[in-house]
């Protein structure tokens, strides 16, 4: 299996963080303006992303599992793009050096491919929007995110 890994440092409390990881309105601040749930043992999210003009790139579903504690969020991928369906997003949150760091990981790939490279530089772009939303209040979600190649 391959696993995607990344670490930032955010200068928020790790509740703002978590907030931005497991709610819907803190993902559309992020990740994609366009999310939406619904409730049950664990919340199944829907995720649309599209371009500038509206124009829909991709869909992605997937059970956010949330724990009790505000240190570690699991999204477990159920529809979206075929390397995707069965791996999972990991985020670990702890306090250092008056940061939040986050360690994020998308894990368990199948095998390392074009679109894991993609993936991997796209999570980065991300990543930064997390982090700007919660140092500033503003991030840069889809469709208003970072684009860095022909397939976005």
């Amino acid at each position: 299996m391959v696993d995607i890994i990344h670490r930032i440092g955010i200068r928020a409390p790790i509740s703002d963080v978590f907030q931005a990881i497991s709610s819907v309105a803190g993902i559309a601040g992020w990740w994609t303006r366009e999310i939406s749930a619904i409730a049950g043992p664990e919340v199944a999210m829907s995720a649309r992303f599209t371009d500038q003009s509206g124009r829909e790139l991709g869909k992605i579903g997937f059970d956010l599992i949330r724990p009790e504690a505000e240190h570690s969020v699991r999204w477990r991928f159920t529809e979206g793009p075929e390397e995707w369906i069965g791996t999972e997003a990991t985020f670990e949150l702890s306090r250092q050096d008056g940061y939040t760091i986050l360690l994020f990981g998308h894990r368990n790939w199948r095998e390392t491919v074009e679109f894991t490279a993609h993936c991997s530089m796209k999570w980065a772009v991300f990543l930064l929007s997390l982090r700007a939303l919660a140092q500033t209040g503003k991030g840069n979600p889809s469709p208003q995110d970072t684009k860095i190649d022909n397939w976005n």
